[in-house]
């Protein structure tokens, strides 16, 4: 790649750190692939150094010895007209041998800045927004082979409810597991035997951990929730059987592609309730919503509310017999 291939000017604008380091990192590496990066690279804190008239007079400066000079604006969020002006001018009429980042945590669409350096290039803006958690196991996925390994999604998933969302925390716990573990493929099993938990507890890996009849990880997920969370969690696991109910009922109809728009949710949010309505009999499920009555009862007037809910959960996931056997006593709260 040549450098009337880079684009004049580039905005990387949105909080998550380690994705901006990662478009920056590139582009430093390139530049000091040819031994010049000290005379080419000038990278200013627009916070603490934003003198205008000199940042100009670098973006003008020829480069020397290598094909591009690379200049990097950290901190423009919120320039002051007397700054982001000429820099709106300069973007107009940009040296076709530099390169300027712009670098923003938050920088409005609707701006002159942000307007000036995306009519560079389709490219020229980059969202380096924090990658919601349903993306975070996918990303792990692509870039595993960077670090000369694979990592299974399932296992990527459990990576990211073990460690949390911070991309950088993610991606060197992802560097230390396909070193230790020295696998072919990252499974879930070696995410589980690796990695300590340091990320707080989310409900919705309890719901999928229950919808998915996975026994061991209800009982960790249970375990983990907040204390004096058990309404809460109730509440939550109700919400999630009257889906699968549904899910089973479309299912039975040959309609179980229609359960986002019945659900009026999102189709990524209920991907696999189908396929996990079908571990369960209707029975099963109608049951569990019927004990519930009882189950809310025992929470709100209870000193055993967590042992209550633990038996309710542990019962529809495993079965009575299977519940009562663990726990060694059978659910206290049912009527029938």
């Amino acid at each position: 790649m040549t450098a009337q291939e880079l684009l004049p000017g580039y905005l990387l604008v949105g909080s998550d750190e380690y994705r901006r380091s990662e478009y920056v990192s590139r582009l430093k590496a390139r530049l000091e692939q040819t031994g010049m990066a000290d005379f080419n690279l000038d990278e200013r804190d627009m916070n603490r150094d934003p003198q205008i008239d000199d940042i100009i007079a670098s973006l003008n400066t020829l480069p020397m010895g290598t094909e591009f000079r690379l200049v990097i604006l950290y901190g423009c969020d919120k320039l002051p007209k007397t700054v982001s002006e000429p820099l709106v001018e300069y973007f107009s009429a940009p040296s076709p041998s530099t390169v300027c980042l712009v670098i923003a945590d938050r920088l409005p669409k609707s701006t002159r800045l942000y307007k000036a350096v995306a009519k560079l290039g389709a490219k020229a803006a980059i969202d380096c927004s924090p990658m919601k958690t349903r993306e975070l196991s996918g990303y792990l996925c692509k870039i595993a082979p960077r670090y000369n390994g694979r990592i299974n999604p399932v296992a990527a998933e459990e990576l990211v409810s073990r460690v949390g969302e911070n991309t950088r925390l993610l991606v060197s716990e992802l560097q230390k597991l396909i070193e230790i573990a020295q696998v072919p493929m990252i499974e879930k099993e070696h995410v589980e035997r690796y990695v300590v938990r340091t990320a707080e507890a989310k409900p919705w890996d309890l719901l999928n951990a229950i919808a998915s009849r996975n026994a061991s990880s209800v009982l960790e997920q249970l375990s983990l929730q907040p204390a004096r969370s058990e309404i809460r969690t109730f509440t939550l696991i109700v919400g999630r059987l009257r889906e699968l109910i549904i899910a089973k009922a479309l299912d039975a109809r040959g309609e179980g592609g229609r359960l986002a728009e019945v659900l009026g949710l999102q189709s990524w949010q209920v991907k696999n309730h189908v396929k996990w309505s079908r571990k369960f009999s209707m029975l099963e499920l109608t049951n569990a919503l019927h004990d519930a009555v009882d189950v809310e009862m025992a929470l709100k007037g209870s000193r055993d509310s967590e042992l209550a809910l633990r038996i309710w959960v542990m019962g529809l996931v495993g079965g009575d017999s299977s519940a009562g056997a663990s726990l060694g006593t059978k659910p206290p709260y049912r009527s029938r």
